[in-house]
């Protein structure tokens, strides 16, 4: 009828006829791959040619991968996201009848196929995944309903787990024909001819119009309702930058429709301001930070001070009020004209004021000098003065590092300067220093430094010429400037008198205190923090790898499901092992293999009971939910029924026989079986007594029991002989001989002496021995 529709539709108006869309196969000669690949001519491309009339390895219409392998995977790219409905699998048979000696049926078995977005199967959703076939049960070809969207179909078989259901190969192989995946070609559409529109914003499943996922920028359930919150995208999950005013960003793009926060910039306001800019927009430029760091991308402060020459939080103003250098912390000489020196180096840009010399304008005239540029050169003050640096005139004596009445004599004993009244610094070895500058001429003790050796190492150095570097002192703080010893202690992470040795032996943080937890191969964790560079040994996760694995996972980053545990305890967080055994209906050491058909209960060692038409009992209790087959009953249909009348079978729960028992059989399920009734009549079908009473030799209400000791006849009614050792139950015949001095076959004779000529002779001997006599006879 459909076929007939169509041909309608095309031959006469088919603008007038629906828009019908079959299902296609979306996969036909797309881009595949597979883990490996056997020969040349075995490309993971051919189980997408259409091509599968030859079904052999060498056909040239199969793809194949190397065989030995413990896993094999095989993927195609549908291109884009599709909506698909079902896929078709045709396996290689070598072109032999496909059943249980089928050679190629092994390796088929325990396959799985994942429907996912990215080429990671694990990203995606399990689709199918054999865990029932057997080698004699296992169709090909096979068509898997799989109704989800995604883009790549990936196929993968294991055999990484042993032991191995019956019929298992050892190892895996790609060995497939032919791949076929049917589904709507064009997104937005569901039904069966993909003839029906999906939700507005929805991608919806290819049956029905249940929406999967919506389009970026949408959720909900119908995914009508656009995302907030500062989100954006698919799922609404990606996070909006800071828009200007804290207003919502675009729900599809990310975008800030008024533009951004001070200190961001891009479509989506989530870049800072770089490149020396700071502010609204990005459009303030920063001052010269120290290092040339970038300064804070919003308020323009430098994070690490200023260069030298330079002030201010955002170091855009230039040293003045005669300071110059590093946080204008110097101080300028004396300028001519009082002008300000220069505000990086100091020095002074048209020289000096009499008197004074060098770039920096710093130092007096000296060396029998003064005035303007220090050219003029002193004479001999009286009293041995240096001259005034400025005027010549020596007021005050000598010339400065001169002594004596005649100020011919340098300073001496560790002086210098006017008067000799200055003390020099702590020179290297002692040396006397310069007498007039104060300077030391060999350089300065360890731990001093400067012209005159007069200034104690600072910055974290220490030791000669200040060159040698302290270690992170604890709240970085300067180290002794001689030993380069830390007063406080070490900075977290270091250790060692002048805190420049990093923790080891699995230790870090202050002091070294703490133990790292299980880096993966036994590799030192991060001194500082504790954190693992490689991540952890199996069984353990957290930054510092000190947290066993939970949440039923186990091994490497915990990324393993544990099995059924009995009780649901969680498993050995290393090997996934369960420590108690397993759930029903599991088996294996992590619980996570399954009872076959025919089997039931803990780690399933019960076998089922005699279901109707073979069909498997439940997987923990055993029941049978069809009932049990004929002749069978009870909860597990374990127990056999009794002898029910005209052969019917007994009640399946119960075991009672609808019309009661045949003959000889009483009870309620007619498995007792009658006693002995007189005249072999029935007994009673309930309770199994005899209507007439009991045969001879039995007694009792079911006339089971065999005569009691003296009794013997019809019920037993009968008492033996009296002169009997015990008579026949059935016709009271002494079978067990007479009482002394009786016989008879009911012992009913009394038994007469009769005395033998040996007995005789034995009497009377003994009668002469003992000397006295004996009536031998009465």
């Amino acid at each position: 009828m459909y076929a007939v529709v169509l041909l309608v539709c095309c031959s006469w108006v088919a603008l007038l006829c629906p828009s019908v869309q079959a299902y296609e196969n979306l996969a036909l000669k797309k881009p595949a791959w597979q883990s490996s690949t056997e020969m040349s001519y075995n490309g993971a491309e051919l189980a997408v040619d259409g091509l599968y009339t030859d079904l052999s390895w060498d056909g040239g219409q199969c793809a194949w991968s190397v065989g030995g392998q413990t896993t094999a995977e095989w993927g195609v790219d549908l291109g884009g996201v599709k909506y698909i409905h079902h896929v078709f699998i045709q396996y290689a048979t070598d072109n032999w009848v496909w059943d249980e000696y089928n050679g190629y049926t092994g390796y088929f078995l325990g396959f799985s196929v994942y429907i996912s977005n990215t080429t990671n199967k694990e990203d995606g959703v399990l689709c199918f995944r054999d865990t029932i076939y057997t080698r004699a049960t296992i169709p090909n070809p096979v068509n898997i309903t799989c109704p989800y969207h995604g883009r790549y179909v990936i196929y993968y078989n294991n055999r990484t787990h042993p032991p191995y259901p019956e019929g298992y190969s050892y190892d895996v192989y790609i060995e497939l024909c032919e791949v076929e995946v049917y589904g709507c070609p064009t997104p937005g559409r569901y039904g069966e001819n993909c003839s029906l529109l999906c939700p507005e914003n929805c991608h919806c499943d290819v049956i029905d119009k249940t929406c999967v996922e919506c389009v970026p920028g949408y959720k909900g359930h119908l995914c009508y309702e656009e995302c907030g919150g500062h989100t954006y995208g698919l799922e609404c999950k990606q996070s909006c930058g800071n828009c200007s005013g804290g207003v919502q960003c675009d729900h599809e793009t990310g975008s800030c429709p008024k533009g951004c926060d001070a200190g961001l910039y891009g479509d989506k306001c989530d870049l800072e301001c770089g490149g020396h800019t700071y502010g609204l927009g990005c459009k303030q430029s920063c001052g010269n930070c120290s290092g040339g760091v970038q300064c804070d991308h919003v308020t323009g402060t430098c994070p690490n001070g200023c260069v030298a020459g330079m002030s201010g939080d955002k170091c855009d103003l230039e040293c003045d009020g005669h300071t110059y250098g590093l946080g204008c912390k110097q101080s300028c000489g004396n300028c001519s004209g009082g002008v300000q020196c220069d505000h990086v180096t100091g020095i002074c840009p048209n020289g000096c004021v009499a008197g004074m010399s060098r770039d920096k304008c710093d130092l007096e005239c000296g060396g029998h000098t003064y005035g303007l540029g220090c050219k003029q050169s002193c004479g001999n003050c009286s009293g041995g003065v240096q001259c005034d640096h400025v005027t010549g005139i020596c007021p005050n004596g000598c010339v400065a590092g001169m002594s004596g009445d005649k100020c011919d004599l340098e300073c001496a004993g560790h002086t210098y300067g006017v008067e000799c009244k200055q003390s020099c610094g702590n020179c290297s070895g002692g040396v006397q220093c310069d007498h007039v500058t104060g300077n030391c001429p060999n350089g300065c003790d360890a731990g001093m430094y400067g012209d005159r050796c007069d200034l104690e190492c600072a910055g974290h150095t220490y030791g000669v010429e200040c060159k040698q570097s302290c270690g992170n002192c604890s709240g970085g703080v300067q180290c002794d400037h001689v030993t380069g010893n830390c007063p406080n202690g070490c900075d977290a992470g270091l250790y060692g008198d002048r805190c420049d040795l990093e923790c080891a032996g699995h230790t870090y943080g202050v002091g070294c205190k703490q133990s790292c937890g299980n880096c993966s191969g036994g590799v030192q964790c991060d001194h500082v923090t504790g954190s693992c560079p490689n991540g952890c040994d199996a069984g353990m996760y957290g930054d510092r790898c000190d947290l066993e694995c939970a949440g039923h996972t186990y091994g490497v980053e915990c990324k393993q499901s544990c099995g059924n545990c009995r009780g649901g305890v969680q498993c050995d967080h290393v090997t996934g092992n369960c420590p108690n055994g397993c759930d029903a209906n599991m088996y294996g050491d992590r619980c996570d293999l399954a009872c076959d058909s025919y089997t039931y209960g803990v780690e399933c060692k019960e076998v089922c009971g005699n279901c109707s038409n073979g069909i498997p009992c439940h997987h923990v209790d055993g029941s049978c939910p069809s009932g049990c087959v004929a002749g069978a009953y009870g909860a597990t249909c374990k127990q056999s029924c009794g002898n029910c009348s005209n052969g019917e079978p007994c009640h399946h729960v119960d075991g009672s026989c609808p019309s009661g028992c045949v003959a000889g059989a009483y009870g309620v399920t007619c498995k007792e079986s009658c006693g002995n009734c007189s005249n072999g009549d029935t007994c009673n079908d309930v309770d199994g007594s005899c209507p007439y009473g009991c045969d001879v030799g039995v007694y009792g209400k079911t006339c089971d029991k065999a005569c009691q000791s003296g009794r013997y006849g019809l019920s037993c009614a009968k008492a033996c002989g009296q002169n009997c050792q015990g008579c026949n139950r059935f016709n009271g015949v002494c079978e067990f001989g007479c009482h002394p001095g009786w016989t008879g076959t009911f012992c009913e004779k009394k038994k007469v002496f009769a005395m033998t000529m040996k007995t005789s002779r034995f009497l009377l001997n003994w009668w002469i021995f003992n000397r006295s006599s004996t009536e031998l006879f009465s």
